[in-house]
């Protein structure tokens, strides 16, 4: 279509979830229930890392950082979503889509590259004990996360403002419950060749690469533990590694299911689901992962329950 019938769109419409008006008060209960779930979870795992001094070491530090995000992740997408649901009219500005793009591609790449640090983390605590300390002193771990967020700025900045020069054609409708990336651009009436490329090769490095790094990372934990092989080693790093290999799984099997194993044949309804398990499932899941199989964060928290009903009892 030629440039001067391409018109820059005030708004978009979203089709948002694919459930029968008169279930629509039966999952806006639903989620609501989720997202104030994710954001409490998570907020009690920063707090109890923040407030014990004995959580005060590196791999708490990222489990603080990696709470926070999830946390932010969550909220990017479902209070939009929770209002659409009890709208008829279910519409994002222009602005609100393309930074609805930029954060959720932000907390999406810091997700994935704060999953790489925490495997290295572990790396060096199993394989390397002896210069722990030395390795993943405070002021390395801060420049760690600082370089994530760095990463993912630069990472979602030019996505956003490539999406930017995107032009679209009269009433658009996004099918989806939220700007995602690929559908917004699915609706587009311009060439988003460009786009495209840059999604394929920027994101299958921003994700590979980490992905890799994380698999790299295990496979060296676990080749120092068959070294010497004892029952007490393989147990001891099952429950310090445990908790990361599952959220590893989950976060990158959801995505997996979202942009690898999808087919043009996969309904929309289907390719929907998928994503809310990892937009909104996913950050709800990982605050219990890590509190239900970490003595460390039970212990925490039992602590935090005791001062919270001792000041009661004295007020």
């Amino acid at each position: 279509m030629k440039r001067q019938n391409e018109t820059r769109v005030s708004e978009f419409l979203l089709q948002g979830l694919p459930v029968p008006p008169e279930q629509q008060g039966w999952f806006l209960m639903l989620f609501l229930v989720i997202y104030l779930t994710t954001v409490l979870g998570n907020l009690l795992i920063v707090l109890l890392i923040r407030i014990d001094s004995r959580l005060h070491t590196p791999m708490y530090f990222f489990l603080s950082v990696l709470a926070f995000n999830d946390m932010c992740f969550s909220s990017v997408t479902v209070p939009k979503m929770l209002e659409d649901m009890q709208s008829n009219q279910k519409s994002i500005s222009y602005s609100g889509c393309i930074s609805q793009v930029y954060f959720l591609i932000f907390f999406a790449c810091t997700e994935n590259i704060i999953l790489a640090v925490m495997a290295y983390d572990r790396y060096v605590a199993i394989c390397q004990p002896l210069h722990y300390t030395m390795i993943m002193r405070e002021e390395r771990c801060i420049s760690f996360v600082a370089w994530c967020m760095f990463l993912s700025f630069l990472h979602s900045l030019i996505n956003a403002l490539l999406l930017n020069q995107v032009s679209f054609c009269g009433d658009v409708t996004i099918p989806h419950f939220f700007c995602e990336l690929t559908a917004v651009l699915e609706v587009s009436c311009s060439d988003t060749s460009l786009n495209t490329l840059v999604i394929f090769i920027e994101g299958g490095m921003i994700v590979g690469i980490p992905f890799t790094f994380i698999m790299g990372s295990y496979i060296c934990i676990w080749a120092t533990v068959l070294k010497n092989p004892s029952a007490k080693k393989f147990f001891k790093v099952l429950s310090t590694c445990g908790s990361h290999l599952l959220v590893v799984a989950l976060f990158y099997g959801t995505i997996a299911e979202v942009y690898l194993f999808s087919s043009p044949s996969m309904s929309s309804a289907k390719e929907i689901a998928a994503s809310v398990m990892y937009m909104i499932v996913t950050p709800m899941m990982n605050p219990f992962i890590y509190s239900l199989r970490n003595r460390d964060i039970k212990q925490a928290l039992n602590l935090f329950a005791v001062k919270v009903m001792f000041c009661k009892s004295t007020t």
